[in-house]
């Protein structure tokens, strides 16, 4: 842990200590950080409706750039973190467990692999150099789509570049194709005319989780009130989906991350929004994509492969579907 991030988890720490003892009998809200993803956005719609409120749990969502929550998690300022299931491992492997108690959705299209014109297939990057953010997420999806093509990763060149340069990389011609997510894949679309996806996840339901990953104190010290926020979901999924609300929605959404509503909607269709009792079902044991225990075994041992951490972890140790269980009674 840097310097900075201890002296602000030692900071929350004192600063709470002073809150509980200034007004013992209220309980402090739960802390969520969440970020520009649309399973994620679309707590927005809960947050502004005032949905949390009528279930009787006091709730600070607090928005971040992606991999700043998880600086903001491992300090200790927020109670939970909105993540994919594979980086939630990836903080536990670095020294900072969660549990995950929900399902938002899974990437349904939304993490792409795009290339520039003139290629057609993944086989086509045969020898060429592709733009991606080596060891997270989208990493993970290329060497998936690379296997089904019958090839290997050195069949390819990785250019380790952040996500949200991906764009101006691939514009910039140095890379054939690069692997982002939205927004930035829809950035490097427009910026290099011609572009296009040749694999998405849509091809691989199942192998991005998003959840709701929780510090394991805060669970134990708040379960009821933490069933109480999973239980609002439903109320999310179906005001997005309903064609009567889904405009008021998408105009909630899309002002969190200032685009039109018209420029947002494409969005929803690459993100497959869980209900609890979908969710539910995922949460089983089983192996491969179809379980968040198969998807995050992957996951762990796609990190380990690539030495995001160094040894194999305990995945079901990460999980608790009894949280979502709950809500749904």
């Amino acid at each position: 842990m840097s310097l900075r991030a201890k002296f602000g988890w030692v900071f929350g720490l004192v600063v709470a200590a002073m809150l509980a003892v200034a007004s013992p009998s209220q309980a402090a809200p739960l802390k969520v950080g969440y970020s520009d993803w649309p399973g994620w956005v679309a707590w927005q719609v809960a947050i502004e409706k005032g949905w949390f409120k009528e279930e009787g749990v006091d709730v600070d969502f607090e928005w971040f750039d992606y991999v700043a929550s998880f600086d903001a998690f491992t300090a200790g300022n927020i109670d939970a973190v909105a993540i994919t299931n594979g980086d939630a491992l990836v903080l536990g492997g670095t020294g900072t467990k969660s549990t995950m108690i929900m399902l938002t959705d899974y990437s349904n299209g939304n993490d792409m692999i795009v290339a520039k014109p003139g290629i057609n297939s993944l086989a086509d990057l045969k020898g060429q150099k592709i733009g991606i953010e080596i060891g997270f997420v989208e990493h993970l999806l290329l060497l998936n789509g690379l296997e089904k093509a019958g090839m290997k990763e050195s069949d390819v060149t990785m250019v380790n570049t952040a996500t949200n340069n991906t764009p101006q990389v691939l514009a910039s011609g140095d890379v054939a194709a690069i692997g982002a997510w939205q927004p930035s894949s829809g950035m490097a679309m427009k910026l290099t005319p011609g572009a296009k996806p040749i694999y998405t996840s849509a091809e691989e339901p199942g192998l991005i989780y998003d959840v709701i990953a929780v510090n394991p104190t805060s669970l134990a010290a708040n379960r009821e009130d933490w069933v109480k926020f999973v239980k609002v979901w439903n109320r999310v999924v179906a005001y997005i989906n309903d064609p009567a609300t889904q405009p008021d929605a998408l105009k909630i959404m899309s002002a969190r991350v200032g685009l039109t509503p018209e420029q947002y909607k494409p969005f929803l269709g690459g993100t497959r929004l869980l209900t609890l009792e979908e969710g539910e079902e995922v949460l089983k044991k089983g192996d491969g994509f179809s379980s968040l225990y198969g998807s995050s075994q992957i996951a762990d041992d796609f990190n380990v492969a690539n030495d995001v951490y160094a040894e194999k972890q305990d995945v079901d140790s990460y999980i608790d579907p009894t949280i979502t269980t709950d809500a749904l009674k």
